[in-house]
């Protein structure tokens, strides 16, 4: 172990990290993700892109939660700094061990942090591109095996075997190239692999969204019965606010790098405190065609904000048509409602939303 890595262990040591409720696997506090914007042939510093600002959740264990928002809202970069796959600007992502004692992800380097990416692993959206095509799905399935020494090459292939038979696949399957297989096979490929170190957590960036309606229902149903059978935590990342009540017990909304509202799916639906949310809720698609047009869809004004260059204040006050002064000179804080819900608004207990038309 290099002294670098030593000394990043005694520094979890020495310093015990606690988290504000026992039933929480993970707890993001204040968590910045900021890449830089350069400028010039010699890349000089123009300013940075605030993907994630000042995020704050928390996941139990056992539950599924929902990350959603619009297309660069900074939800797979929230997920990915929790994964590690990025190294956050600021902030706290603190991580639940089974031994109940509690680390800081965004503070581990090194081999250190390698034997936490066991216990948080990934589902990521598009099942061609995220398969090498020149592996056999067992070599892709049991790569983080042989990474992370777990296993014999017989221990190995039995694992492979047992979770390609668990996911729906034939074990033997398992020498085959990614070619070979469809787009929801792939994907259940992708599943196998992220259960593969036996993990606690699994991040799915928009698991489902690159599949086929009728597939899609199938692999959500998969997650469900794996949750059950492994004991797992998922953050769930979605723009498909359908897929989303199905299958979350509570939801996360982000706008521009900033969270706006957290509630249980049913409460968010229903019952909205935020106008981001509101306008969210009138885009759920509705299948029962007696039920449609009875509520006109709120179509916001203006662009969403630019990350590099936000507005002052609160981000949406632009959009918004509840927008008074005090919106556009101080961002509101994310603040505790009863209900165990949180929202970032001045006039959340003022407003009067609507929720999704349910069926």
């Amino acid at each position: 172990m290099s002294k670098q890595a030593m000394s990043q262990d005694k520094l979890q040591e020495s310093v015990p990290l606690t988290m504000k409720d026992d039933s929480y696997l993970l707890e993001v506090n204040n968590l910045k993700m900021y890449f830089a914007i350069t400028r010039g042939i010699m890349a000089r510093l123009g300013g940075y892109t605030k993907a994630a600002d000042d995020v704050n959740f928390f996941i139990r264990k056992g539950e599924t939660l929902g990350l959603v928002g619009e297309s660069g809202c900074g939800k797979t970069t929230v997920g990915r700094c929790i994964a590690r796959a990025y190294e956050p600007t600021a902030g706290e992502i603190l991580y639940r061990r089974a031994d109940d004692t509690i680390v800081d992800l965004a503070r581990l380097e090194g081999q250190i942090l390698r034997q936490y990416r066991k216990d948080i692993r990934m589902i990521f959206q598009d099942p061609y591109s995220s398969l090498n095509p020149r592996m056999t799905v067992f070599e892709i399935v049991s790569e983080a095996l042989k990474v992370n020494h777990m296993g014999t090459q017989s221990e190995m292939e039995d694992r492979v075997a047992y979770l390609l038979k668990r996911v729906g696949l034939r074990p033997e399957y398992m020498q085959r190239y990614p070619h070979a297989f469809s787009g929801g096979e792939r994907q259940r490929v992708g599943v196998a692999r992220a259960l593969v170190t036996n993990p606690s957590l699994i991040i799915c960036d928009e698991a489902v969204s690159a599949l086929d309606v009728s597939i899609r229902a199938q692999i959500l149903n998969l997650l469900e019965e794996l949750q059950s059978d492994f004991d797992l935590t998922y953050l769930f990342i979605s723009h498909d606010l359908s897929v989303i009540r199905h299958i979350c017990d509570r939801v996360v909304v982000m706008y521009v790098g900033k969270i706006v509202e957290v509630a249980s799916g049913l409460d968010l639906y229903m019952d909205p405190k935020h106008p981001y949310t509101e306008a969210l809720m009138s885009a759920v698609p509705i299948s029962n065609p007696r039920l449609r047009n009875k509520e006109s869809r709120i179509r916001l004004s203006g662009e969403i904000a630019d990350p590099s260059n936000p507005p002052s204040g609160c981000y949406f006050h632009p959009r918004c048509q509840y927008a008074k002064d005090i919106c556009s000179q101080e961002a509101p804080p994310l603040r505790e409602l009863p209900g165990n819900r949180f929202v970032a608004c001045h006039f959340a207990e003022e407003l009067d939303l609507r929720g999704a038309t349910m069926e």
